[in-house]
């Protein structure tokens, strides 16, 4: 296991510098701090968090609060936790992983952690857990837009879900999809929200009327038909309701799974009878489907990395540039899940 000793000297500097880039107890330049922090990651080098904690009198560690119903972890939840542990480690943090049970995240959880910040997953409509960071002065970071109308000028790191949602949607119209159901996230997340704006927007821009049956939401954590979410809304849309849905757009991969055993179950065929999109899926999992899915790749390490590296710069770890909404790129991944119906449309 690396030392200090080794890390000053690759860096050629001395061991109070490092430490000094670690602990945050003297200035050291910009050049200094990311150089010493270069060659740590190259050597592994770990501080000794105890120690540091008792000079900085910081815990050196942050939280990860994430909600749940059950705990289910999709592919892109693993994903984006390895980032933010990997980023973390970096500067020498480490992660305390809360699972938050749905019915208790408006207790005052946060003032009691032995945490210097936090990075926050699916933030909600006035999200009390964001509330109570903010009147506890608990730096933090959302991975997603905040909608707490008491709560200015917070950081957060997302995708452009209006973007996300609005550029599935076109590439569904082009290929002559017209009736194309969405199985979207829970309507109070600020994600599901944005992402319904732009399918609404790209549908009218397109001209094509919005109906009652394509938009639907992924139930409560806490409901006993979450983990079924795509299953129901299929088979009575496609089935009782013979709505003629040619596509549907999952929110994430057990939703399109979910999909794929109604559409079975209706003796209808993907991609032939209808074609599905899904928003966030494990890549893995997306290429051993049968057929494999067409997919949004949501970078989901990078919103983790990123998330971390603006917490740092609130922590005073990083510069802090004022950049507070870094938005990561998407992109369409196609497979061989959407069949095109007509020829493309301009």
């Amino acid at each position: 296991m690396a030392k200090i000793d080794d890390v000053a000297k690759l860096a050629k500097v001395s061991k109070g510098t490092v430490s000094n880039v670690f602990s945050q107890k003297r200035p050291t330049s910009n050049e200094v701090k990311e150089r010493v922090l270069r060659i740590s990651k190259q050597l592994n080098y770990v501080p000794n968090h105890i120690a540091r904690s008792l000079v900085t009198k910081k815990t050196m560690a942050i939280g990860l609060t994430i909600p749940h119903g059950n705990f289910f972890f999709s592919a892109f939840h693993t994903q984006f936790i390895n980032g933010v542990i990997l980023e973390a480690s970096y500067y020498g943090y480490r992660v305390l992983l809360d699972m938050i049970p749905l019915q208790k995240v408006q207790t005052p959880f946060l003032s009691s952690y032995p945490i210097d910040g936090a990075v926050v997953m699916r933030p909600t409509t006035n999200d009390e857990r964001i509330h109570l960071m903010a009147s506890e002065n608990i730096p933090f970071v959302t991975v997603g837009r905040v909608m707490n109308s008491t709560v200015l000028n917070s950081y957060s790191v997302d995708n452009d879900n209006q973007a996300v949602s609005y550029h599935i949607c076109e590439y569904l119209i082009k290929k002559g999809h017209r009736n194309i159901m969405f199985l979207n996230a829970n309507e109070l997340m600020t994600v599901s929200i944005d992402r319904k704006e732009g399918f609404i927007k790209a549908m009218e821009d397109h001209h094509l009327q919005v109906e009652e049956h394509m938009i639907h939401h992924k139930p409560d954590l806490s409901s006993n038909v979450y983990m079924d979410y795509g299953y129901e809304e299929t088979m009575t849309t496609l089935g009782e309701l013979r709505k003629g849905v040619t596509a549907i757009i999952a929110d994430d991969d057990r939703t399109a799974f979910s999909a794929l055993n109604a559409i079975k179950d209706l003796n209808l065929k993907v991609p032939e009878d209808v074609s599905v999109f899904v928003i966030c899926g494990d890549l893995s999992m997306m290429v051993q489907s049968n057929p494999p899915l067409t997919s949004m790749d949501l970078q989901p390490s990078e919103l983790g990395a990123q998330s971390v590296r603006m917490l740092m710069k609130q922590l005073g770890v990083l510069p802090n540039d004022f950049q507070r909404n870094v938005i990561i790129q998407s992109k369409i991944v196609e497979r061989n899940s959407c069949s095109t119906l007509v020829k493309s449309v301009k």
